[in-house]
């Protein structure tokens, strides 16, 4: 049991630990923003459509992959319409989170929560190497995505120690969530393959919403192309590498 909660953990927590690069990047250019941010949204692309879809398929049916997709698509869509923007208030200044940059903490902090009740249901659950397969999809994906939405923020001017600690606090939603998922298993593995799918449904979402325009806007839409296809092939790799 206890090496469960450190799988849990270290999973969630990848979040986090993939922000902490960005505080080595000062005074990003557009041409290495798009880079990263086209690089980051093909690793996101990859654990969607080859790591979570192909999950839920696994333990479902087609019909339950495009209801939990367009779930996930339809509940950012909305978000997009009813939250404007945010402020976070700071010692000395304030620091605007503009619509752009909300809309992609809600997406990670949305389909986080799916995420971590299917880890902890998954190794709570008697179905063989189901937890251990799924934390460590969620992991690989986690630390890009910590890095992705660390330097989003940074884009954004919001200050360095806040983009890392919002990262590291959508990794504490996926914790908490993957602790409920395996102290309720039996309600939650019922819900593995509809959290599976909703989660492929908000990073699809927000990939080709907010993060693919935002990296065509520039004039390095060549640069970010190529970018986004090193790093779709990355995770593919990365998976096929642990399997």
């Amino acid at each position: 049991m206890e090496w469960n909660f450190i799988v849990m953990i270290l999973s969630a927590f990848a979040t986090g630990v993939g922000a902490i690069p960005a505080l080595l990047f000062k005074n990003i250019s557009h041409r290495r923003m798009d880079s990263i941010l086209a690089y980051t949204a093909g690793i996101m692309v990859a654990a969607s459509t080859y790591g979570l879809i192909p999950a839920s398929l696994k333990l479902t049916n087609l019909y339950v992959l495009c209801f939990g997709v367009l779930a996930g698509a339809l509940l950012l869509n909305i978000l997009e319409y009813v939250i404007p923007h945010m402020d976070v208030d700071h010692t000395r200044t304030d620091v605007v989170l503009p619509q752009q940059s909300v809309m992609l903490l809600l997406a990670m902090t949305l389909h986080n929560i799916p995420e971590g009740l299917s880890v902890g249901a998954g190794l709570a659950s008697e179905v063989e190497n189901l937890g251990f397969v799924v934390a460590l999809s969620m992991g690989l994906q986690n630390a890009p995505e910590g890095f992705l939405v660390a330097m989003f923020l940074l884009n954004q001017d919001a200050r360095r120690r806040v983009a890392i600690m919002l990262a590291f606090g959508t990794g504490l939603i996926e914790c908490l969530a993957s602790f409920i998922g395996y102290s309720l298993v039996h309600v939650a593995l019922f819900l593995v393959p509809y959290g599976l799918a909703f989660a492929a449904g908000a990073m699809l979402f927000i990939v080709y919403k907010e993060l693919i325009p935002e990296t065509h806007g520039h004039g390095y839409e060549r640069l970010a192309t190529f970018s986004f296809l090193f790093g779709l092939l990355s995770m593919i790799g990365i998976v096929e590498w642990f399997r």
